[in-house]
Parts: C-alpha cells; sequence; structure tokens
C-alpha cells in the first residue's frame, strides 16, 4: 500500500510526540550528572563501552520515568496552562500507547543497566523509576512533602555513574547525591512559586509563593555551600574547585534571598535562571579540578 505524504507527516508528529513524552531536557541534565558521576569515579583512561552501556540505559529508565509520570498525571496536567500542551492532554496519543511505551523503555532501561553494566546500578534505577512513580508522583497532590521526596529519585543518577564503575556507594557517592538533592530544592520551589495558581488549579499540592517556602529557599541554599565542598575534603577535587563553588553557592544563595525577601515571580524566574546555570557550572569545576 502506498504511504502518502500525510502518513508521513502523521508518522513523524508521533515520533515527536514520543520523545516529548521523555522530557528530553531532564532526560539531558540526568545524563550529564550521570557522566560526570562515572568520569569522576574513573582511574585511567575511560571505559567508554561501558560509559555507553551506562548512559543507554540511565537514559531509558530516566525517559521512561518522565513517559509514565505524565501518563498517570495526563489529566491533571489537562488543566495547567504550563503542560496542557502536552501529547496525551492535548489529545495527539492515546493514553494506552503512551502506557505501553512508557513501560517498554522503563523495563528496558532497568535490564539493560543490570545486564550490561551491573547489578547494583540496575538496582539504583530500579528504585528510582519506582520512587519516582510510585511515591512521588500520587503525593504531588497530597502532601508538600512531595517536593522533599521527589527530590531523592532526582539525585540519584550522578550516583548511577559512579557504581557503574567502582560498583559500590562510598562517601563520594553520597557526596554527589547530596548536592544534587540540596540544588533541587530551591529549583523546584522556584518553578513552584512562578506556577502556583497553575498549581492549585490543577489539584497539585505544592509550595506555593510566600514566607515559608522563601526561607526553605534560603535554607537549602545555605545547606548546599558547605556540602558542596566535600569532594575537596574526600581528596578527590582541588581548591579551585572549592573556590568556584563556593563562589557558585554564594551565588545562589543570593538569588535564593531575594526570592524571600521581595517575594515576586520575577525574582523566582532569575532563581530559576540561575539553578540552571549553577549545576553545570559546579560539575564543570569537579571535572576539571578533578586529582
Amino acid at each position: 500500500m502506498e504511504v502518502t505524504q500525510v502518513d508521513l507527516a502523521a508518522r513523524r508528529v508521533r515520533v515527536a510526540d514520543l520523545l516529548e513524552l521523555t522530557k528530553p531536557n531532564i532526560t539531558m541534565l540526568v545524563l550529564i550528572t550521570t557522566v560526570v558521576g562515572f568520569y569522576m569515579a574513573s582511574e585511567g583512561p575511560i571505559r567508554l563501552l561501558l560509559l555507553l552501556h551506562t548512559v543507554l540505559g540511565t537514559a531509558l529508565v530516566a525517559g521512561g520515568a518522565s513517559a509514565l509520570n505524565q501518563y498517570v498525571e495526563r489529566e491533571l496536567d489537562a488543566r495547567m496552562v504550563r503542560t496542557r500542551g502536552r501529547p496525551l492532554p492535548d489529545g495527539r496519543m492515546l493514553p494506552n500507547d503512551a502506557l505501553l511505551f512508557s513501560s517498554i523503555i522503563s523495563v528496558t532501561g532497568v535490564a539493560w543497566l543490570m545486564l550490561f553494566v551491573n547489578v547494583l546500578t540496575g538496582i539504583l534505577g530500579l528504585l528510582t523509576l519506582a520512587a519516582y512513580i510510585f511515591i512521588y508522583t500520587p503525593l504531588k497532590t497530597r502532601t508538600t512533602l512531595c517536593t522533599l521526596i521527589g527530590a531523592f529519585p532526582g539525585a540519584t543518577p550522578p550516583m548511577m555513574g559512579w557504581t557503574a564503575l567502582r560498583g559500590e556507594i562510598d562517601a563520594f557517592a553520597l557526596a554527589l547525591f547530596a548536592i544534587l538533592f540540596l540544588w533541587q530544592m530551591p529549583h523546584f520551589f522556584a518553578i513552584a512559586w512562578i506556577y502556583t495558581e497553575d498549581y492549585a488549579r490543577s489539584g497539585f499540592t505544592v509550595h506555593v509563593s510566600g514566607e515559608r517556602t522563601g526561607r526553605q529557599i534560603i535554607f537549602y541554599c545555605s545547606a548546599l555551600i558547605p556540602v558542596s565542598l566535600v569532594p575537596t575534603l574526600l581528596g578527590v577535587t582541588g581548591m579551585t574547585y572549592v573556590l568556584g563553588a563556593i563562589l557558585l553557592g554564594f551565588l545562589y544563595l543570593g538569588y535564593g534571598c531575594a526570592v524571600a525577601f521581595f517575594r515576586s515571580n520575577t525574582h523566582a524566574r532569575r532563581l530559576l535562571k540561575a539553578s540552571i546555570l549553577y549545576l553545570p557550572a559546579l560539575l564543570a569545576l569537579m571535572t576539571l579540578d578533578k586529582i
């Protein structure tokens, strides 16, 4: 049967929608942190094949988690201006198709990590996926603690990069986890601040713009500064990293304080941008000043 131009266009749209389900921007950030964890664990030449397996498996797990999340929240997403254009609430994709796709890539990702990397990394991937879908996602409509709980699976990828090579969770792996965990909190708070009304409209229970959220932003930004120095205390990075981490930490804190003091969406957006710049800058310093 002849394939028309309309059929080809429809297929391209479908592929684009499947890709959108995986939240490529978030998945890319996950992969960057995973690669950094892998690189920091390396002692000698990089094992490129193992790195490739780690990145592929982690990408499938991360993309699957995002896709499953959109499947579960499709009706809530339809109420939000920010998310109503996604493939499921917009009606461009059937829920069963999204569920099948997300389930396949999630299971494949976990299996790939266990078979081609190691069992520990596969287990971490499975725990991350389960925590994101079965704990964090349901809690988003029940308690503001969802932000804190959601930061746990979000902080696991760099530790997975480390365990992929070392096969164990040690002090430095935990330090990577802690840095990502603390970084996420002001990042998520800034998003919740900006979209407070949108979240309320859809029934999500998240931290809203206000004094309490401002205090927590300052707390987590402040805690991040000393924790970010742990890699040097462990002898993995040098003084250049220390100086850079301190500078970046206080800049991040400064943007956080501005949100807490002025309580405006403008400052929340600036904090969000600062958070997006902070993490890659810190990770770049870490890799460049690795001892």
